[in-house]
C-alpha cells in the first residue's frame, strides 16, 4: 500500500484544475485508456513529488516541461525528482511543451516505446 500525504493530495487536485495547454492536449490522448489500454492518471503524488502523468501498472511517469525547466535550479530539481522516481522503480519520460503542442505523433510513439 502506498503512503498518501494529504497535503500533496490537495495540491495535486488543485493542479488538475489548471493544466497547461500542453498537459491538457496530452491528457486528451492518455485518458480513458487510449494508449494501449493502459490507465494513466494526472497530477499524481509520488512521495514528495507530483508527477504530471503516471501509469502505475507499467511504472511510467511522463513529465511535460515548460521553458522554466531549462533554468539551472529547475534542472537540478528535475534531476532530484527523476532520481527519486527511478529509485521507486519508475521510468521517467520528459517532453517539452513545444513537443506536445507541435507534432504529438512522435510524443505518443515515444510513450508507446517506453511502455514496452
Amino acid at each position: 500500500m502506498r503512503h498518501i500525504n494529504p497535503r500533496m493530495t490537495v495540491l495535486a487536485r488543485s493542479m488538475r484544475n489548471v493544466p497547461s495547454a500542453a498537459e491538457n492536449r496530452l491528457w486528451q490522448h492518455l485518458r480513458n485508456r487510449q494508449v494501449d489500454g493502459l490507465k494513466f492518471v494526472r497530477q499524481e503524488p509520488i512521495g514528495p513529488f507530483i508527477a504530471d502523468f503516471v501509469c502505475r501498472s507499467c511504472k511510467l511517469v511522463i513529465e511535460v516541461d515548460g521553458p522554466t525547466h531549462d533554468e539551472p535550479e529547475a534542472a537540478a530539481y528535475d534531476a532530484r525528482r527523476t532520481a527519486f522516481l527511478s529509485g521507486q522503480g519508475y521510468r521517467v519520460v520528459r517532453f517539452s511543451n513545444d513537443d506536445v503542442l507541435g507534432d504529438l505523433g512522435p510524443v505518443l510513439d515515444r510513450i508507446r516505446v517506453a511502455i514496452t
